[in-house]
């Protein structure tokens, strides 16, 4: 086997044809015409029914995504009214996901409630905690029940959840920051957090009755006892079939994580595009600099993410279309470096906005890579799960080392701070080319050892 490989877990494949479903269909199922599925025919007609169904419940998943990050940059929206001033500053994910959601809720509108430093950090420090199990444990649901050529479209759709928050959490904040100054005697950036906090919570509870949980544990009732046996038979032909019983062990998953560089290069990747766009969290601070009012500073917030919106939208189409995934990821952390070139040398205000409009777009390649993480782990499920969470648990420190490159002393240009975002989009560029590299010497191993069997496989790394 290839020394990319785990030692004790055969070469995991991942599909890189661009044939339409039917052409898959054909190829890899024409024995199963007897399989209790109703042929071939019939196998088509009901993985069309099963996909539709499962897009229809996963697709709460956005919507619980836009009310993650709009609680987390409420402190953003809130900065500019006050916030800081005042304070002087297993396998039931219908229930952890929605439960995750509550307690974030929850701990979101007791962020209203605190009056001083100390009681700010802990509720952000809590809420961090709770919110960072969130995006891990929903990449994981589902690529329980889509197949590989399936899971980017659906990673960047899940991920517009994050850019449509930065749109519309602006617009939402502005309406409450302007309305409700002193309603009850509170602050309006108070009822920024109570607010949203209590959607947050509504959603949840709806979520409860709308997430599936995974195929195995799918009981029939919105899916049939067929569309349940033909999503766990999906699966299995799609993954490396090397899954054994000691492989779904935890501690198992866990070595064979430890074992696999690809990791830790997904890991370093990761962590440089988190810190390229620690911007975020700053998008009221930077928009502010143009000169306008608090209401008009936070409307031209919304503008540049909604243009992400339909670019991540677009990008991920053509990305699943070609099966390629490094320069649908690096083009567009290219076009955020130029924006923030742009932005280090002239404070324009037309020039300032347009320099926004394109760091925005980064975000289209984020999302691609979010389905190539998912992607370079195929199986066993496991040490899929371990590596999804690793990579998102440990890259987060770029988010606790970015909050510090932007401090008010380096404003209004934020030279320093654009720079930094440059070198870093810079460095994910140069490990995303290093793991194409290995990809690509990769499936050539894979290809030689087929035409060594006599029995040459479709099945490749993407890259």
């Amino acid at each position: 086997m290839s020394e990319f490989a785990d030692e004790n877990v055969t070469t995991p494949l991942l599909k890189h044809s661009t044939e339409s479903l039917d052409v898959e269909t054909e190829a890899g199922v024409s024995a199963l015409a007897d399989d209790g599925l109703g042929g071939v025919e019939g196998r088509k007609q009901l993985e069309k029914d099963l996909l539709w169904k499962v897009d229809k419940r996963m697709s709460i998943l956005v919507l619980i995504y836009i009310l993650n990050y709009i609680d987390r940059n409420n402190a953003a929206a809130a900065r500019l009214r006050g916030f800081e001033e005042d304070l002087h500053l297993e396998g039931k994910p219908s229930l952890y996901l929605p439960i995750c959601m509550m307690v974030w809720g929850v701990l979101s509108i007791m962020t209203g409630f605190t009056h001083d430093f100390f009681g700010a950090l802990t509720t952000r420090f809590l809420l961090g905690i709770v919110e960072a199990s969130f995006f891990p444990g929903a990449l994981f649901l589902i690529s329980k029940w889509y197949k590989h050529s399936e899971l980017g479209f659906r990673t960047a759709l899940l991920f517009c959840g994050n850019i449509i928050s930065n749109a519309f959490g602006s617009l939402i904040a502005s309406a409450i920051l302007d309305t409700m100054q002193g309603t009850l005697g509170q602050a309006a950036w108070r009822w920024l957090f109570f607010v949203e906090g209590f959607l947050t919570i509504l959603v949840a509870l709806l979520a409860i009755f709308v997430l599936p949980d995974f195929p195995e544990t799918t009981r029939p009732g919105w899916l049939t006892e067929k569309e349940i046996q033909l999503a766990i038979r999906r699966l299995e032909e799609d993954s490396d079939n090397t899954e054994d019983v000691a492989q779904k062990n935890h501690v198992a998953g866990f070595r064979a994580a430890m074992r696999d560089p690809n990791m830790y290069i997904l890991t370093l990747i990761m962590t440089s595009q988190i810190v390229a766009q620690t911007f975020n969290m700053y998008f009221p601070t930077l928009a502010a600099t143009l000169g306008f009012s608090r209401t008009i500073t936070l409307l031209l917030c919304a503008p540049p993410f909604l243009l992400s919106a339909v670019f991540t939208f677009l990008n991920s189409r053509h990305s699943d279309m070609t099966g390629e995934r490094f320069y649908h990821i690096t083009i567009p952390f290219g076009i955020g470096i130029l924006g923030f070139a742009i932005a280090t040398q002239t404070m324009s205000i037309g020039w300032r906005y347009f320099s926004l409009f394109l760091m925005a777009q980064t975000y289209a390649g984020f999302s691609i890579f979010y389905g190539w993480m998912s992607n370079t782990f195929p199986s066993p499920h496991a040490k899929r799960a371990v590596a999804l969470a690793f990579c998102n648990s440990v890259s987060q420190a770029g988010n606790i080392g970015g909050s510090y490159i932007w401090p008010l002393a380096w404003g209004p240009s934020y030279r320093k701070s654009f720079a930094i975002c440059i070198v870093a989009s810079s460095c994910s560029i140069l490990m995303c080319y290093l793991l194409r590299l290995r990809l690509q010497s990769l499936n050539r191993h894979i290809a030689r050892e087929g035409r060594e069997r006599g029995a040459p496989t479709t099945f490749r790394y993407l890259h």
